[in-house]
């Protein structure tokens, strides 16, 4: 016997055969096992279903949401955990340990966010959630991606345009050179192909006329080829991607530590949140939160089969066509206006310019400036926005200028100019509906919970979690990773909840004093 082994013999420390007694009744890995063994997941299952499956799916679903709620958000970390946690080895009821790549294979193959909508659908029937008042708020979280892998919409296509009367010069040429007329480089590199002559490589060799053309319409099609791959990945909504994710866009993150406002691969997280829960995600590749919110909202709807009452948003989303969607749809919007903040400084209220400073007669239709001068309309038109969504736009004009004493305080138009502003009288009305709302004690109630629940928990996500980066690529990928996070910390409020008798929680008080 070696010397190791009768070191064992004589130290070995041995286990009780049962881990049911060495684990707290209280421990959250018995919730786990409790709310995801009492869901139905056969058509989760489904996506994962095998030949010659050695785990069951909700083994697996077990062990790597409580994973994710221990902060391993690693496979190996948490194959690593299945060998020496006791508590993965409870879960696993006897199984053998999954390798990584069992699951990988696991995370990738299951919709996590279908699994999370099954988890909040079982907190509604607890009475968790009742979907009254929705908190929606947004974060940047950067991408697994080179920081310096950008691509730039204006360049690309500044760079196809100089190549397009390239292209058609080298086509005249080849017309007259082979008398056959071309429509792309690529007709052209087929056509030569087909001929028969030699090509050479190497210094001293020369080259023939056919294999100089053939290798520059082979270039030209191939720069053409990823000019146009290059604009239809990034789209029409956002202006960079990353060449190792083109799923992320570089955008400004909070976590600048050099100071020098580098952009860097990211993606825009979109959280909705009631009760403290999680009750909805979004990853968008959109810089601007405006963009996103109906989207999110239809995602949500199609999820569950209702619409929350109230939705409740900070100034980031605040335009004529959320306001507009969420006035169809009969959500009441607490939207705070982006010029709230502004609105409440002297320098604001001295800016006679402004319309918001000039009294509006809706009657008349017609703006009165501080002269006592009247700013009538004189023509509308329409303003159309990246999403297609089409905004009516007044302009307005001054009856007359001329030797006005406050000019100078009022506009920067040239002498002889009377002065001009527009806006949207929609866009005007429902703003000044959510700024009665958000002004009443409901509406102050709800911005206050707004600020605790939505930016708390991306507090609680990026602090205690540590999540501000992701792992995977590609907006599918991500989407993923983020639903096993937002599971995790579902599943670890409601056993905080529970553990703390605070149950059936809606709203924060305001305390006055």
């Amino acid at each position: 016997m070696s010397k190791y082994n009768t070191f064992l013999t004589a130290y070995q420390v041995i286990l009780p055969l049962s881990t049911e007694i060495l684990i707290p009744k209280d421990d959250s890995v018995r919730l786990v096992g409790s709310v995801l063994g009492k869901l139905d997941f056969s058509q989760e299952a489904k996506a994962y279903a095998r030949r010659r499956r050695r785990w069951p799916f909700v083994i697996l679903l077990r062990v790597v949401a409580y994973g994710f709620m221990r902060g391993f958000r690693s496979v190996r970390s948490i194959e690593t955990a299945c060998r020496e946690n006791i508590n993965f080895m409870w879960l696993l009821e006897g199984y053998p340990v999954p390798d990584h790549n069992t699951l990988a294979r696991f995370i990738n193959a299951v919709d996590m966010n279908a699994v999370l909508v099954k988890v909040n659908k079982l907190l509604i029937e607890l009475d968790e959630l009742k979907f009254d008042h929705a908190f929606i708020d947004g974060t940047k979280i950067e991408a697994n991606a080179n920081r310096y892998s950008f691509v730039w919409k204006s360049a690309v296509e500044k760079h196809r345009a100089k190549l397009l009367p390239k292209i058609e010069a080298f086509l005249g040429e080849i017309y007259a050179r082979y008398g056959v007329k071309f429509l792309s480089a690529d007709g052209v590199a087929n056509y030569l192909e087909l001929l028969e002559f030699e090509c050479v490589f190497g210094k001293g060799n020369h080259k023939c006329q056919e294999q100089r053309d053939l290798e520059t319409a082979r270039d030209y099609a191939a720069r053409l080829q990823k000019y146009d791959a290059a604009i239809e990945k990034i789209g029409t909504t956002r202006k960079s991607m990353s060449k190792t994710d083109p799923g992320a866009t570089f955008m400004h993150l909070k976590e600048d530590h050099m100071r020098n406002e580098q952009l860097k691969p990211a993606y825009n997280i979109q959280l909705c949140i009631e009760s403290e829960y999680i009750t909805g995600l979004y990853v968008s590749s959109d810089r601007n939160d405006q963009a996103t919110l109906i989207p999110f909202l239809d995602k949500l709807e199609s999820e569950y089969g209702r619409r929350h009452t109230n939705a409740t948003l900070d100034a980031g989303y605040e335009s004529e066509e959320n306001y507009a969607y969420l006035q169809k749809k009969q959500q009441t919007a607490y939207i705070k206006p982006q010029n709230y903040e502004q609105k409440k400084t002297r320098a604001y209220k001295r800016q006679i310019g402004r319309k918001e400073n000039m009294h509006y007669d809706p009657v008349a239709n017609e703006y009165t400036c501080a002269n006592g001068k009247k700013l009538k309309a004189i023509y509308n038109y329409i303003r159309k926005s990246q999403t297609g969504y089409e905004q009516t736009v007044t302009k307005y004009q001054c009856e007359d200028c001329t030797g006005c004493t406050m000019r100078n305080l009022c506009t920067k138009a040239k002498e002889g100019k009377p002065k001009e502003i527009e806006c949207s009288r929609l866009f005007e009305e429902l703003r000044a509906a959510s700024y009665e709302r958000i002004t009443s004690k409901l509406g102050i109630q709800l911005r206050v919970n707004r600020s605790i629940q939505a930016e708390g928990t991306f507090g609680i996500i990026k602090q205690d979690y540590g999540f501000r980066r992701v792992y995977r690529r590609g907006t599918d990928e991500v989407t993923t990773e983020i639903a096993l996070v937002c599971l995790a910390f579902n599943l670890n409020k409601f056993h905080s909840n529970l553990i703390n008798e605070r149950t059936g929680f809606r709203l924060h008080e305001i305390q006055s004093g």
